[in-house]
């Protein structure tokens, strides 16, 4: 990743510090994926969304005081755009915000757009104040929906979405089989975090992913 997006020691050293690795999606996989993903992405310079997607997205910088609506968090992240893209990753472009579709005659409007060069995807992110909840996922689908049809260039992939909520559950997350969809569900934090607390709490993360994909490869297996 370092080599990819050409960090200097200074970035390298923050996104060690914000456990980035930990925050993947892939450090949750086992572990020939994610050997498979990095040579993907170091020998044909392709990346997967495992290597993309993360939990949870460090937005400390955005300075919001103790309460803020969905409105001023996308005011903010627009303002800090830049700092944005750098914990999103390099290869991401901003494209719109509320970009408005229309479906039967009715208007929808997506939160932000961006556009990521590497994956060759437009990529929604769909910001919420409170936790995930099951009807967000409906909602997005519908986005990704038109989006594949309707601004999907030729050569590009499967639109993909990234809903940022307060908080979420896991096991929802998995009954409603979002990574079938494309969909990530992600928390944000807007506070900083100790570096020791962080860590803990993603290896913990990472263990009990690991233990849970092992025992859905057992029940196949019987």
């Amino acid at each position: 990743m370092c080599a990819n997006e050409f960090w200097g020691v200074r970035t390298l050293r923050e996104r060690i510090g914000s456990a980035l690795f930990e925050r993947t999606a892939i450090s949750k996989k086992p572990e020939e994926t994610i050997v498979n993903d990095l040579q993907l992405l170091s020998k044909e310079n392709k990346m997967t969304t495992n290597l993309f997607f993360r939990d949870p997205y460090i937005l400390d910088f955005l300075d919001l005081k103790d309460t803020y609506s969905e409105k001023d968090l996308e005011n903010a992240i627009l303002s800090e755009l830049e700092r944005f893209i750098l914990e999103m990753g390099n290869d991401f472009a901003f494209l719109a915000r509320q970009k408005r579709i229309t479906i039967d005659g009715e208007d929808y409007y997506i939160d932000l757009l961006f556009y990521h060069r590497k994956m060759k995807r437009l990529v929604v992110i769909e910001l919420k104040l409170d936790k995930f909840r099951p009807e967000y996922k409906g909602q997005v689908e519908l986005y990704l929906k038109w989006l594949d049809k309707y601004e999907k260039a030729e050569g590009e992939e499967t639109p993909i979405a990234i809903i940022l909520c307060a908080s979420k559950n896991d096991m929802m997350a998995e009954l409603l089989e979002l990574d079938n969809s494309g969909i990530h569900v992600a928390q944000y934090l807007t506070e900083y975090v100790p570096k020791e607390i962080l860590q803990q709490k993603f290896i913990d993360s990472i263990e009990k992913a690991k233990i849970q994909l092992e025992q859905r490869k057992n029940i196949k297996e019987e």
